[in-house]
């Protein structure tokens, strides 16, 4: 079998008996340590972008190495920041996924795309040179860009939120990387231009805490000069995306809603997929924003697609799904305290049964899901999300193998910030995620569940799934 790449500091757990049952491996990997509090998360491209509350890639690189095989399809139906995708790709399986998010789709593409290094780096420099000189030389020309670009609700959220000489710079950027001809080049110059607004700490916009979706106006925050950060952000860029020099990623990539994916009926040889928190507890358009509104996406538009999310908060002309009697329970407990946040969980039940619906759909049989998933508080009652959606899936017709349990290390997980001591509700919250293991059961198994074979002894040979 093909073996994954290695990367600084990262050490690789013995492997387990590939001749072991399937449903006996994944059992053992999630009863096993899922923390990963030591391991390097930031190799290949996976630190190519910030964004918020991710999974460390040894978590789906674990299942993918030992629950499939070389040229299997690994699936991620809200892939995010694309991790799954990523080590799907080093570990030279077929990567797909799917979401509806414009810059989880673009940031996505980017980081499983092998490029030539010398030309990334001759188009970046090039961008940079043309955007100083379209600012020192041509300053009206380019405020005429920024009347343009934008209507005047995105104006005003521009304005608001960068310096005046900042959104020259940005727009004189975007301006010389739009130029850019081979596509590809030209995306990975967007993702590095979106990177050094969407920033862990610093970036070029007057907002406080942009990568924890929790951005706070800094009145007094020194402006930064956006080609200096262009710069630094483009160097180490490439230097990550030479990790893929060696790659032959096979990847599809759709824009869909996890509800319903564009795939074919039993397709699929693994997911491992992170679904939102429920009422869009960690919002990622609210950082989001602030770079797609300069690849032309105007704020009414992304409105509209983050009332779509799964976990939003509108109810109104709303699907609601019949729920299995744990979560109809926990739905009626906070109703007691709260009708409308009671609705809202509700939904988010109701889409996950739909987006699970879907993953049983295009999963083989005698294959699994991987499904990592934190619990909220609502009115002071935990929505037992990793309970309630394993119920979901049980009603589905998955079999529930295990729930494993994930530590969190709020010093190193990107997740909303503090100001201030105390503790805010969604941080008091996320110390731990679960690891739902799915498993959807082969043909003779459903036959025997069905009655249509008293046991599996009744088959006249020896046939296990």
């Amino acid at each position: 079998m093909t073996q994954l790449p290695l990367f600084q500091h990262q050490v690789e757990r013995p492997r387990l008996d590939p001749a072991q049952p399937y449903r006996e491996r994944l059992a053992h990997l999630l009863a096993g340590d899922l923390d990963f509090h030591e391991a390097d998360s930031t190799y290949a491209t996976h630190a190519l972008h910030a964004f918020p509350a991710k999974f460390p890639p040894q978590l789906p690189r674990l299942f993918i190495r030992e629950l499939t095989k070389p040229d299997d399809v690994v699936f991620d139906p809200m892939v995010g920041s694309g991790t799954t995708l990523v080590e799907a790709v080093l570990a030279g399986r077929r990567a797909v996924g799917s979401d509806i998010d414009p810059l989880a789709l673009r940031l996505c593409r980017v980081k499983v795309t092998p490029l030539p290094l010398d030309e990334v780096i001759r188009f970046g420099v090039a961008v940079c040179r043309q955007a100083e000189r379209m600012v020192q030389e041509q300053p009206a020309q380019v405020e005429a860009l920024v009347q343009q670009r934008f209507d005047d609700r995105t104006r005003a959220f521009v304005e608001y939120w960068f310096y005046p000489r900042t959104i020259l710079e940005l727009m004189a950027l975007v301006t010389a990387i739009e130029a850019i001809e081979p596509e590809d080049v030209r995306a990975f110059l967007e993702v590095t231009f979106s990177g050094i607004i969407v920033t862990k700490s610093g970036g070029v916009s007057r907002a406080r805490d942009l990568a924890h979706t929790r951005p706070h106006r800094v009145l007094d925050k020194p402006p930064r000069s956006a080609f200096e950060a262009f710069r630094q952000r483009l160097r180490k860029n490439v230097e990550a995306l030479a990790a893929l020099a060696h790659c032959a990623p096979r990847v599809e990539l759709y824009e869909a809603d996890a509800q319903a994916l564009p795939l074919e009926d039993e397709s699929v040889d693994l997911i491992v997929t992170s679904p939102p928190y429920a009422s869009n507890a960690i919002d990622y358009m609210r950082a989001h924003k602030f770079s797609l509104v300069w690849f032309g996406y105007p704020l009414d538009t992304l409105t509209a697609v983050r009332k779509a999310y799964i976990g939003g908060e509108s109810v109104a002309n709303f699907h609601f799904e019949e729920l299995p009697p744990l979560a109809d329970e926990v739905v009626k407990r906070i109703g007691k305290k709260d009708e409308k946040k009671a609705r809202v969980l509700h939904r988010y039940y109701s889409e996950m049964t739909r987006t699970l619906k879907e993953m049983y759909r295009v999963l083989k049989p005698a294959k699994a899901a991987i499904v990592v998933v934190g619990t909220s508080v609502m009115r002071g009652e935990d929505t037992l999300t990793h309970k309630c959606l394993a119920a979901i899936g049980e009603a589905i017709g998955f079999d529930v193998t295990g729930i494993g349990v994930r530590r969190l290390d709020r010093n190193r997980r990107m997740m909303p910030a503090r100001h201030g001591k105390k503790e805010t509700r969604i941080e008091h919250r996320m110390h731990e995620e679960y690891v739902l293991g799915l498993y959807k059961p082969g043909y003779i198994h459903t036959l025997v569940e069905n009655r249509r074979l008293r046991d599996i002894s009744d088959l006249p040979f020896d046939l296990i799934l």
